[in-house]
């Protein structure tokens, strides 16, 4: 191939790798969008998404002529056949998923566990998943790859769980394991700054350059970091572990841990207890607080509010944020009185940082972690669609 033939063909793989993620990240758009959008002709565009159909990953739908004046532009829309795969191994249970590339959930699972899961048994277990799946739901999908969130340090350059303590994980080859025991290629990264991601892309931080997520769930709280509208994850991507911070406790009254963080003081484990509960998802948990009429709870629910409030204001003097938003059970903490959330974080901030400052609730809730996982999954067939084709229910590409 001459340099000119390989500059037009890396100019064409980019302007297909645009219009497929214009269309997956926003939904059905019509080709007069994407050609507004994108800038190319009405020609290019045509063309790239006739490309795109050959490839099996955007659909052509008629347009709503009722809707327009003049002749109407069809819609594009992403092949909901193709898949990414997602799980969040916890504590307490595997949570897992198959996400189409048009954001909706094919298919979702909790599987409960009443012991800690090893890095072995979570690959066995998403490749029967994987299996049973084929023969039902995912029976015409096409899977792009499967990304998993999990709570603990996750080594960006080659998906080695350094450390997921609450898992007892250490220097965990998980990459290799699920790829090995499904054959599909495999995704690794932080359950935080994977939900990070998912709300920025399609959540409560959409359209913000500049947010702090912070992500409660069984194996305490982590966080991720929206920069310059990009992640940040760190030199070895472990940044954003926001739950092994110390806060000023100002009240030794409202202190449980000696020398304990963030995550030993604010804890879903304590929230279970409060309202006699073993184990719950989160709109169990959530419902169960809500209408709690026990002293108790009421009292527990503020003291880790207190301390919530003391740890987002170290964030937002530190980092500057436009926004933060909380996932999981603290979202539930924040719901339950968003004004003295909202006030106690103010109150302990720099004024000028404080300006403009929303907290808000994670929008995609129990599925923040799943969109975020399979984000990672499909990034390298957004990146370049010729390339990285998903395989179909037979694994074969």
């Amino acid at each position: 191939m001459s340099d000119s033939a390989g500059t037009v063909e890396g100019v064409r793989r980019r302007n297909l790798a645009l219009v497929l993620r214009l269309v997956h990240q926003g939904g059905p758009l019509s080709r007069a969008a994407l050609t507004e959008t994108t800038g190319l002709n009405r020609s290019t565009v045509a063309d790239l998404v006739a490309g795109l159909v050959r490839l099996g990953l955007v659909q052509e739908h008629a347009p709503d002529a009722s809707r327009r004046v003049g002749r109407p532009s069809p819609l594009v829309v992403a092949d909901p056949a193709v898949v990414a795969i997602a799980a969040n191994p916890e504590v307490d249970a595997l949570t897992l998923g198959a996400v189409g590339l048009d954001r909706g959930i094919v298919v979702r699972e909790r599987i409960d566990v009443d012991h800690l899961l090893t890095p072995e048994e979570t690959a066995s277990i998403l490749a029967e998943r994987i299996a049973a799946w084929r023969r039902g739901a995912l029976a015409d999908a096409r899977i792009a790859g499967i990304g998993l969130a999990v709570p603990g340090l996750v080594r960006s350059a080659d998906g080695i769980v350094r450390d997921a303590p609450h898992l007892r994980w250490t220097d965990a080859p998980v990459r290799t394991l699920v790829a090995d025991a499904t054959g599909i290629p495999t995704v690794v990264g932080n359950d935080a700054n994977l939900g990070a991601v998912a709300e920025h892309i399609f959540g409560a931080g959409r359209g913000i350059d500049d947010l702090v997520y912070l992500n409660g769930g069984a194996s305490g709280i982590g966080g991720g970091l929206i920069v310059g509208g990009m992640p940040v994850g760190g030199a070895g991507g472990y940044a954003g572990e926001f739950g092994q911070n110390r806060p000023r406790i100002a009240a030794d009254v409202d202190r449980r841990a000696d020398e304990g963080v963030l995550e030993d003081e604010v804890s879903r484990a304590r929230l279970l207890a409060a309202v006699g509960m073993a184990a719950a998802d989160e709109p169990t948990l959530a419902a169960a607080l809500a209408s709690s009429i026990d002293p108790a709870v009421t009292a527990e629910l503020a003291r880790q509010r207190r301390i919530l409030a003391t740890a987002l204001a170290n964030a937002v003097n530190v980092l500057d944020p436009e926004i933060v938003i909380l996932g999981g059970f603290l979202a539930t903490i924040a719901d339950l009185d968003a004004e003295l959330l909202d006030a106690e974080v103010r109150a302990q901030s720099m004024a000028a940082n404080a300006e403009g400052l929303e907290i808000r609730t994670a929008v995609l809730a129990e599925d923040r972690l799943l969109i975020g996982a399979a984000e990672a999954a499909f990034a390298g067939l957004l990146a370049d669609p010729l390339v990285a084709e998903p395989m179909g229910a037979a694994g074969n590409a």
